[in-house]
């Protein structure tokens, strides 16, 4: 059952310094279609067997970018064998993470996870499978609950980060015990889902794409088909009020839910911009490292979707590829217009753009000149240190 919560979110919200908003009366679009899979594939979140079994060969023969990208992994502190999880009851955590109360210390060791994961399923070293699942049941014997502002986005980052590592630990290596696998179950049932399921109408786009992210992850991962669903009736809900296509009228959609409708108030809520083009974001005149935040989201989404057998690329291919297309031409150097969000941009798009770039060039054959040229300048893309990592070891190149 989802339990719901009372939070104190602070709004970024340029319409308002705060909302409180109650998450179970936050309710996704009104009819939640019935799309998940009749049976869930594992691992099936972000990566799939046949993703990793690529990577593997790739890896292994020593191909590139692959294996500069395997190295750069293996070398970062994540992959530590001597790393310690540091867990705790109570994650609090305010606007940026201030105050940080357990913040980094959860999403590293999420991600750390995850990498040890990867690590584990590429090279056949058991000890990076037995790393992460000492992380995995260190963090699952003591979590309760997250606190403070932040509370929905901080669970959203590392809610991403877990399912993906508990899923190839649990579908490919046979050393985790059936307490371990109850009780992490129980953690992501119990801790998280509660926190993210019912999205975050009000709020900048990236937490609601976050916290979807999360949790269809989570929902794979506990074979909840009412939990697939409701995060991807929302994600669908969500995507048209985060980018603009022309096609969409005059100006964007508000947010389902959010009461945002009239063209001054989207005005407000994306950042003062009101000139519309294809691709731009709601976030593009706040910074480009939040709108890359909603950009991997919604990229995640479509391919755990996708390895669930449910492809929902060719419904947001247009929005998507004409979102990577311009914030990767301004983050290339293109100067800036005077239209658009005042002639300056605050960059620093991050490592985002390697799933959706495989996914609509590579597998769909859309031309995306700007977005192959940076995907394939940041190469090895690393880690954003919140909820997205080592994508081109997983996804550069990846037919699968």
């Amino acid at each position: 059952m989802v339990r719901p919560r009372r939070r104190g979110i602070l709004s970024s919200l340029a319409i308002a310094l705060a909302i409180p908003l109650i998450t179970a009366v936050l309710s996704p679009p009104a009819a939640v279609a019935r799309t998940a899979p009749a049976a869930f594939a594992h691992p099936g979140v972000l990566v799939s067997k046949a993703q990793l079994d690529f990577v593997r060969a790739k890896v292994n023969a020593g191909a590139q970018p692959w294996k500069g990208a395997y190295d750069q992994m293996i070398a970062s502190p994540l992959a530590s064998l001597s790393r310690t999880p540091k867990p705790r009851a109570v994650v609090e955590c305010g606007p940026y993470s201030n105050p940080n109360n357990g913040c980094t210390d959860e999403r590293q060791d999420a991600l750390a996870a995850y990498t040890d994961a990867l690590a584990w399923y590429i090279s056949g070293d058991s000890r990076y499978a037995q790393k992460a699942i000492q992380i995995m049941d260190a963090w699952s014997a003591v979590i309760a609950d997250h606190t403070n502002s932040n509370a929905p986005l901080q669970t959203g980052w590392a809610g991403s980060s877990w399912p993906r590592a508990a899923e190839i630990i649990r579908y490919t290596y046979t050393g985790w015990s059936a307490t371990g696998v109850n009780r992490f179950t129980t953690m992501l049932r119990d801790v998280y889902l509660p926190e993210i399921i019912n999205g975050s109408a009000r709020t900048n786009g990236n937490w609601e794409l976050t916290m979807m992210d999360a949790s269809i992850g989570i929902a794979v991962f506990l074979q909840d088909k009412a939990a697939y669903d409701k995060a991807v009736s929302t994600f669908r809900a969500r995507v048209p009020a985060y980018i603009y296509l022309t096609t969409d009228g005059a100006f964007p959609k508000g947010p389902a839910g959010s009461g945002i409708d009239t063209r001054a108030e989207v005005v407000d809520y994306w950042q003062g911009q009101d000139t519309f083009v294809d691709g731009l974001s709601q976030e593009t005149c706040r910074d480009f490292t939040h709108t890359g935040y909603g950009l991997a989201a919604i990229a995640h989404i479509a391919e755990t979707a996708r390895i669930q057998g449910q492809d929902l690329y060719p419904e947001i291919a247009d929005r998507l590829r004409h979102a990577l297309g311009l914030h990767a031409k301004y983050q290339l150097g293109t100067a800036v217009p005077a239209w658009l969000c005042g002639g300056s941009l605050t960059l620093g798009l991050g490592p985002v753009t390697e799933v959706g770039f495989n996914a609509l060039h590579n597998r769909m054959g859309i031309a995306m000149s700007n977005t192959q040229t940076l995907t394939e300048q940041q190469r090895p893309a690393g880690t954003n240190n919140l909820f997205v990592a080592w994508e081109t070891l997983t996804h550069a190149g990846n037919p699968n």
